[in-house]
Protein backbone atom coordinates (compact mmCIF):
# COMPACT_ATOMS: atom_id res chain seq x y z
CA UNK A 1 0.00 0.00 0.00
CA UNK A 2 1.20 3.30 -0.97
CA UNK A 3 2.04 5.92 1.52
CA UNK A 4 -1.32 8.61 1.12
CA UNK A 5 -0.64 11.86 -0.42
CA UNK A 6 -0.73 15.57 0.95
CA UNK A 7 -0.20 18.75 0.51
CA UNK A 8 2.30 18.93 3.39
CA UNK A 9 4.02 22.53 3.41
CA UNK A 10 3.45 23.15 0.00
CA UNK A 11 -0.02 25.10 0.84
CA UNK A 12 2.29 28.28 1.16
CA UNK A 13 2.11 28.07 -2.76
CA UNK A 14 -1.24 28.32 -4.42
CA UNK A 15 -3.50 25.11 -4.52
CA UNK A 16 -3.02 24.42 -7.74
CA UNK A 17 0.89 24.48 -7.41
CA UNK A 18 1.08 22.21 -3.94
CA UNK A 19 -1.19 20.18 -5.97
CA UNK A 20 1.37 19.62 -8.56
CA UNK A 21 4.21 19.45 -6.06
CA UNK A 22 2.69 16.98 -4.31
CA UNK A 23 2.08 15.01 -7.29
CA UNK A 24 5.38 15.33 -8.62
CA UNK A 25 7.10 14.50 -5.72
CA UNK A 26 4.94 10.70 -5.53
CA UNK A 27 6.24 10.16 -8.55
CA UNK A 28 9.32 10.86 -8.41
CA UNK A 29 9.29 8.54 -4.95
CA UNK A 30 7.92 5.88 -6.63
CA UNK A 31 4.37 6.50 -4.52
CA UNK A 32 2.80 6.82 -7.96
CA UNK A 33 4.20 4.07 -10.12
CA UNK A 34 4.85 4.41 -13.93
CA UNK A 35 1.22 3.25 -15.38
CA UNK A 36 -0.89 4.18 -12.64
CA UNK A 37 -4.15 5.72 -13.65
CA UNK A 38 -4.99 9.18 -11.70
CA UNK A 39 -8.47 9.60 -11.53
CA UNK A 40 -8.95 13.41 -11.06
CA UNK A 41 -12.46 12.95 -8.29
CA UNK A 42 -10.06 10.50 -6.09
CA UNK A 43 -6.81 12.26 -6.47
CA UNK A 44 -9.46 15.92 -5.19
CA UNK A 45 -10.58 13.87 -2.21
CA UNK A 46 -7.42 12.71 -1.00
CA UNK A 47 -5.48 15.78 -1.14
CA UNK A 48 -8.38 18.16 -0.03
CA UNK A 49 -8.96 20.23 -3.35
CA UNK A 50 -11.17 20.51 -5.61
CA UNK A 51 -11.02 18.97 -9.08
CA UNK A 52 -9.62 21.99 -10.91
CA UNK A 53 -6.58 22.76 -9.27
CA UNK A 54 -5.66 19.04 -9.94
CA UNK A 55 -6.75 19.09 -13.44
CA UNK A 56 -3.96 22.16 -14.01
CA UNK A 57 -1.69 20.23 -12.02
CA UNK A 58 -1.64 17.10 -14.14
CA UNK A 59 -1.66 18.80 -17.38
CA UNK A 60 1.58 20.84 -16.29
CA UNK A 61 3.01 17.59 -15.07
CA UNK A 62 2.03 16.00 -18.45
CA UNK A 63 4.33 19.14 -19.91
CA UNK A 64 7.22 17.97 -18.15
CA UNK A 65 7.04 14.40 -19.22
CA UNK A 66 5.86 12.97 -15.36
CA UNK A 67 2.24 12.32 -16.52
CA UNK A 68 0.27 11.23 -19.82
CA UNK A 69 -2.99 12.39 -20.48
CA UNK A 70 -5.20 10.02 -23.06
CA UNK A 71 -8.21 11.60 -24.63
CA UNK A 72 -11.16 9.57 -23.18
CA UNK A 73 -9.14 7.22 -21.04
CA UNK A 74 -7.79 10.00 -18.15
CA UNK A 75 -4.62 10.70 -16.88
CA UNK A 76 -1.86 8.04 -16.18
CA UNK A 77 1.62 8.36 -14.42
CA UNK A 78 4.33 8.00 -17.59
CA UNK A 79 6.36 5.14 -18.01
CA UNK A 80 10.01 5.03 -18.30
CA UNK A 81 11.08 4.06 -21.63
CA UNK A 82 14.29 2.53 -22.83
CA UNK A 83 15.27 5.90 -24.60
CA UNK A 84 14.48 7.81 -21.35
CA UNK A 85 16.96 5.69 -19.57
CA UNK A 86 19.05 5.91 -21.75
CA UNK A 87 19.12 9.91 -22.22
CA UNK A 88 19.20 10.31 -18.84
CA UNK A 89 21.91 7.63 -18.03
CA UNK A 90 23.89 9.21 -20.87
CA UNK A 91 23.71 12.39 -19.39
CA UNK A 92 24.17 11.20 -15.79
CA UNK A 93 27.56 9.41 -17.35
CA UNK A 94 29.12 12.67 -18.95
CA UNK A 95 27.93 15.09 -15.84
CA UNK A 96 29.34 12.61 -12.59
CA UNK A 97 32.56 11.86 -14.53
CA UNK A 98 33.27 15.64 -15.45
CA UNK A 99 31.72 16.76 -11.39
CA UNK A 100 34.22 13.96 -9.80
CA UNK A 101 37.73 14.67 -11.94
CA UNK A 102 36.86 18.76 -11.02
CA UNK A 103 36.38 17.53 -7.42
CA UNK A 104 39.42 15.76 -7.37
CA UNK A 105 41.09 18.97 -8.22
CA UNK A 106 39.04 21.40 -5.78
CA UNK A 107 37.62 19.23 -2.65
CA UNK A 108 38.47 20.29 0.97
CA UNK A 109 39.88 17.77 3.02
CA UNK A 110 36.45 18.53 5.38
CA UNK A 111 34.39 17.10 2.09
CA UNK A 112 36.60 14.18 1.87
CA UNK A 113 35.29 13.75 5.46
CA UNK A 114 31.66 14.25 5.17
CA UNK A 115 31.96 12.27 1.50
CA UNK A 116 33.80 9.26 4.10
CA UNK A 117 31.17 9.81 6.29
CA UNK A 118 28.55 9.35 3.75
CA UNK A 119 29.69 6.12 3.06
CA UNK A 120 29.73 4.76 6.60
CA UNK A 121 26.16 6.11 7.04
CA UNK A 122 25.33 4.46 3.46
CA UNK A 123 26.08 1.09 5.02
CA UNK A 124 25.03 1.06 7.92
CA UNK A 125 21.43 1.99 6.43
CA UNK A 126 22.09 -0.55 3.56
CA UNK A 127 22.70 -3.19 6.55
CA UNK A 128 19.39 -1.67 8.12
CA UNK A 129 17.45 -2.38 5.38
CA UNK A 130 16.58 1.52 5.42
CA UNK A 131 15.25 1.69 1.86
CA UNK A 132 14.36 5.38 1.84
CA UNK A 133 17.54 6.39 4.35
CA UNK A 134 19.93 4.37 1.34
CA UNK A 135 18.19 6.97 -1.18
CA UNK A 136 18.51 9.86 0.58
CA UNK A 137 22.48 9.08 1.52
CA UNK A 138 23.05 8.28 -1.79
CA UNK A 139 21.81 11.46 -3.35
CA UNK A 140 23.46 13.37 -0.71
CA UNK A 141 26.76 11.70 -1.97
CA UNK A 142 26.56 12.57 -5.06
CA UNK A 143 25.12 15.76 -4.12
CA UNK A 144 28.45 16.55 -2.06
CA UNK A 145 30.46 15.86 -5.10
CA UNK A 146 28.37 18.04 -6.98
CA UNK A 147 29.33 20.92 -4.48
CA UNK A 148 33.26 20.08 -4.58
CA UNK A 149 33.40 20.50 -8.01
CA UNK A 150 33.25 24.48 -7.55
CA UNK A 151 31.32 24.81 -11.04
CA UNK A 152 27.95 26.14 -10.66
CA UNK A 153 26.47 26.06 -14.38
CA UNK A 154 27.49 21.88 -13.27
CA UNK A 155 25.42 22.06 -10.35
CA UNK A 156 22.51 23.91 -12.15
CA UNK A 157 22.58 21.98 -15.08
CA UNK A 158 22.14 18.83 -12.43
CA UNK A 159 19.54 20.54 -10.64
CA UNK A 160 17.32 20.38 -13.93
CA UNK A 161 17.82 16.73 -14.21
CA UNK A 162 17.51 16.00 -10.62
CA UNK A 163 13.72 14.80 -10.63
CA UNK A 164 14.57 12.56 -13.57
CA UNK A 165 17.59 11.53 -11.87
CA UNK A 166 15.76 10.36 -8.60
CA UNK A 167 13.25 8.38 -10.60
CA UNK A 168 15.87 5.90 -11.78
CA UNK A 169 18.02 6.25 -8.87
CA UNK A 170 15.32 4.75 -6.61
CA UNK A 171 14.76 2.13 -9.12
CA UNK A 172 18.44 1.22 -9.74
CA UNK A 173 18.69 1.42 -6.06
CA UNK A 174 16.21 -1.54 -5.61
CA UNK A 175 17.87 -3.77 -7.86
CA UNK A 176 19.19 -7.00 -6.07
CA UNK A 177 22.55 -6.75 -5.47
CA UNK A 178 22.72 -3.85 -6.94
CA UNK A 179 23.01 -1.62 -3.55
CA UNK A 180 26.39 -3.83 -2.42
CA UNK A 181 28.09 -3.03 -5.53
CA UNK A 182 27.00 0.67 -5.24
CA UNK A 183 28.94 1.00 -1.85
CA UNK A 184 32.06 -0.89 -3.48
CA UNK A 185 31.78 1.60 -6.42
CA UNK A 186 31.07 4.62 -3.86
CA UNK A 187 34.48 3.48 -1.97
CA UNK A 188 36.71 3.19 -5.16
CA UNK A 189 35.32 6.73 -6.34
CA UNK A 190 36.14 8.64 -2.54
CA UNK A 191 39.58 6.90 -2.84
CA UNK A 192 39.92 8.28 -6.30
CA UNK A 193 38.98 11.69 -5.04
CA UNK A 194 40.91 11.74 -1.86
CA UNK A 195 43.80 10.59 -4.10
CA UNK A 196 43.19 14.08 -6.02
CA UNK A 197 43.74 11.66 -9.28
CA UNK A 198 41.51 13.08 -11.51
CA UNK A 199 41.11 10.55 -14.51
CA UNK A 200 40.68 7.80 -11.83
CA UNK A 201 38.35 9.40 -10.72
CA UNK A 202 36.36 10.56 -13.57
CA UNK A 203 36.56 7.07 -14.73
CA UNK A 204 35.30 5.56 -11.29
CA UNK A 205 31.95 7.60 -11.40
CA UNK A 206 31.59 6.92 -15.43
CA UNK A 207 31.45 3.47 -14.39
CA UNK A 208 29.31 3.52 -11.69
CA UNK A 209 26.77 5.09 -13.42
CA UNK A 210 27.40 2.80 -16.15
CA UNK A 211 27.06 -0.27 -14.37
CA UNK A 212 24.03 1.47 -12.51
CA UNK A 213 22.03 1.60 -15.95
CA UNK A 214 23.14 -1.64 -16.81
CA UNK A 215 21.47 -3.15 -13.76
CA UNK A 216 18.18 -1.34 -14.22
CA UNK A 217 18.27 -2.41 -17.35
CA UNK A 218 18.80 -6.22 -16.34
CA UNK A 219 16.12 -5.98 -13.49
CA UNK A 220 13.49 -4.77 -15.92
CA UNK A 221 14.06 -7.00 -18.47
CA UNK A 222 13.81 -9.82 -15.82
CA UNK A 223 10.10 -8.42 -14.50
CA UNK A 224 8.98 -8.37 -18.27
CA UNK A 225 9.67 -11.58 -18.85
CA UNK A 226 8.09 -12.84 -15.41
CA UNK A 227 4.90 -10.74 -16.47
CA UNK A 228 4.56 -12.46 -19.62
CA UNK A 229 4.84 -15.54 -18.40
CA UNK A 230 2.13 -15.13 -15.56
CA UNK A 231 -0.33 -13.89 -18.42
CA UNK A 232 0.53 -16.64 -20.79
CA UNK A 233 0.20 -19.30 -18.28
CA UNK A 234 4.16 -19.86 -17.84
CA UNK A 235 4.77 -20.24 -21.67
CA UNK A 236 7.01 -17.74 -22.00
CA UNK A 237 7.22 -15.72 -25.07
CA UNK A 238 8.49 -18.38 -27.50
CA UNK A 239 6.07 -18.51 -30.47
CA UNK A 240 3.91 -16.03 -32.31
CA UNK A 241 0.56 -16.41 -30.36
CA UNK A 242 -0.41 -13.42 -27.84
CA UNK A 243 -0.55 -10.17 -28.33
CA UNK A 244 1.75 -7.77 -25.37
CA UNK A 245 -0.42 -5.45 -23.81
CA UNK A 246 1.79 -2.55 -23.12
CA UNK A 247 0.42 0.01 -20.21
CA UNK A 248 -1.67 3.03 -21.54
CA UNK A 249 1.12 5.77 -22.86
CA UNK A 250 3.76 3.49 -22.63
CA UNK A 251 6.37 3.05 -25.22
CA UNK A 252 7.43 -0.45 -26.36
CA UNK A 253 10.43 -1.70 -24.25
CA UNK A 254 9.30 0.66 -21.47
CA UNK A 255 11.36 0.46 -17.92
Amino acid sequence: MRRPLNLGTARCQSLWEAVYLALRNAIVRGDLPPGERLAEQQLAEELGASRTPVREALRRLALEGFVVLIPRRGAYVAELSFKDMNDVFELRTALEGLAAALAAERITEEEIAALEQALADLAEAAEAGATQRVVEIDTNFHALIYTASRNRRLIQIVGNLSDQIQRFRMRSLAAPGRLKDTLNEHRRLVAAIARRDAALARRAAEEHIQRAEASLLKARQEVGAEERSERYGGCGSSGGGGQHEEAPGSEPGSV
